[in-house]
Order: C-alpha cells, then sequence, then structure tokens
C-alpha cells in the first residue's frame, strides 16, 4: 500500500540545555513530520501546531542551534511546553 505526503506539512524537534539555545534535533515534511510527531507523542512530548515557526525552524541544519532572530517565537513554544508539562502556572 502507498500514501501520499501531505505536501504542506512539516515538523520540527528541538531540544533545550539550560545554558545553550535550544538546537534543531529532527526536522522533516510530508511522512517524516508524521513520524516525528508519531513519536513525539508516543514519548508524551507536547506538541505545538506553528506552521510558520515550523517553517522557519526548519531552515536550520540539524544538531545547530536555532538563530537569534527565532529566540523569541521559540521562547513561546518553551513557555507551552513547561506549561503543559505543569513547571508554569
Amino acid at each position: 500500500m502507498t500514501r501520499a505526503d501531505p505536501p504542506n506539512s512539516i515538523a520540527v524537534a528541538l531540544e533545550y540545555e539550560a545554558g545553550h539555545a535550544p538546537r534543531v534535533v529532527a526536522s522533516g515534511r510530508g511522512y517524516v513530520s508524521e513520524k516525528i510527531i508519531e513519536v513525539a507523542k508516543a514519548h508524551g512530548v507536547p506538541l505545538q501546531k506553528d506552521p510558520a515557526l515550523a517553517a522557519a525552524l526548519s531552515t536550520v541544519e540539524l544538531e545547530q542551534e536555532i538563530p537569534e532572530q527565532l529566540f523569541k517565537a521559540v521562547v513561546q513554544v518553551l513557555g507551552f511546553i513547561l506549561r503543559a508539562a505543569g513547571h508554569l502556572k
């Protein structure tokens, strides 16, 4: 059985370590984006849908820190994740 990849779907996974800027650890479109989301859900990682931010982050090379111009948007995502995990109110 074959299936068509959704052409516009993009997923980007970030990793954050204190004292460093977040890094892009996974990025993909179509079927790969679906797999990134599937793995995140399986590991209880909170997800946030933001197509514009995902598109911007998808231009960052894997294992590279995000550029300074994306800090504000990513901080908002990290805040969402921390609230979802119960670490912020």
